[in-house]
């Protein structure tokens, strides 16, 4: 218990957790479920609780200052564009850690590895901040520009000590980008090292604790190796925005600045084929633009403009390029000679098997 006070009188959040999950177990191990009971609904209100945690410069040890990036997650569950199935698996997935003493007074582990595949920018690391936010727990990000190194063997040792450190108390660390490192090892592409960091890698997961929430997202699962995307107990996909998702967010800029000039279809249209952060950040540049007409623009001139200048960007993003036309020169069409046609090679097999499918729990 002094444990507990020399935590609260420092403000050391993490200890503060940490020793109140091991008050939770220690009741729960001895019978005493009612006090287990009180105990992790106080554990939870603490962990939800909006004061300021320490700094990430402050609160990170040297050796792995450089490797991290330790923030207190802002964003919630109702805050994200989901499937309803997607919130449902991430809120039985939160609720599993918060009835950690319940599931071992039954000899079971809450589940905590979680694998984000999808396309770019439709909220793959949002999600990751989410769920640290549901649980109350720090929001640890691993910065590959200090653990990937042109050193093969370092790579494997920082990101060892990345693992260490996180597994010291209760924690969401996200990785991103999580196929730079967990690639498929009978790639006969990469080296004997990388190879050596996925064995690696493999072992620090194994030994991880489950107090110790891991989430991965990925563009590419099909490059992920076997063995690793075994070691996920909740896979989930985030798809590309649909219909109904897009008018979500139609709602939400309504709600926001009123009567957009727009119908609900016309908007839903205008964003088909962009993803959730570009959908977002439409409308963030619709508020800004009506904030900064300071009265001379009303909210459907503001969407009418921002929409403009959008339908411009898209189609350049959109243009072709022509060959040798950043020199300046024509391209000679009458001795040009068409590219030799190559046979196409035999496509890699996916990683994925039909007991792997996404979206959804495994």
């Amino acid at each position: 218990m002094h444990k507990l006070v020399d935590a609260g009188a420092r403000g050391d959040r993490d200890a503060l957790h940490r020793t109140m999950d091991l008050l939770v177990a220690e009741a729960a191990s001895e019978g005493r479920h009612s006090e287990a009971r009180r105990l992790s609904t106080a554990a939870r209100s603490a962990k939800t609780s909006s004061v300021a945690p320490l700094s990430s410069a402050r609160s990170l040890p040297d050796s792995v200052r450089d490797l991290l990036v330790k923030r207190a997650p802002r964003r919630r569950l109702t805050d994200l564009i989901l499937p309803e199935t997607i919130v449902e698996d991430v809120q039985e997935f939160v609720a599993e850690q918060a009835e950690v003493s319940l599931l071992r007074s039954q000899s079971l582990e809450p589940r905590h590895a979680v694998l984000l595949v999808g396309p770019p920018g439709n909220g793959k690391t949002s999600l990751a901040e989410a769920i640290a936010t549901e649980m109350g727990l720090p929001f640890l990000t691993v910065r590959y520009d200090g653990v990937v190194d042109s050193f093969l063997g370092e790579t494997a040792s920082r990101i060892r000590r990345v693992i260490e450190y996180a597994a010291a108390s209760p924690c969401v660390l996200f990785f991103d980008e999580f196929d730079a490192i967990g690639k498929e090892r009978g790639d006969i592409h990469e080296t004997g090292e990388i190879k050596r960091v996925v064995n690696s890698l493999l072992v620090q997961l194994d030994e991880l604790p489950s107090h110790c929430v891991i989430v991965c997202a990925t563009n590419h699962p099909e490059l992920l190796d076997r063995a690793v995307w075994r070691r996920f107990e909740l896979k989930i996909e985030l798809p590309p925005p649909g219909g109904n998702a897009i008018a979500r967010l139609f709602q939400r800029l309504v709600k926001a600045i009123g009567d957009t000039g727009l119908s609900e279809a016309q908007y839903v249209e205008a964003m088909q084929g962009r993803n959730i952060s570009e959908i977002e950040q439409f409308n963030l540049d619709v508020k800004r633009r009506l904030v900064l007409s300071k009265g001379s623009l009303n909210s459907s001139q503001a969407v009418r403009s921002v929409l403009n200048r959008w339908s411009r960007q898209f189609s350049l993003a959109q243009m072709p390029s022509r060959p040798n036309e950043e020199n300046g020169k024509t391209p000679d069409r009458k001795n040009s000679t068409p590219a030799r046609r190559r046979k196409p090679k035999a496509g890699k097999k996916s990683s994925l098997s039909s007991q792997d499918s996404l979206p959804g729990t495994v």
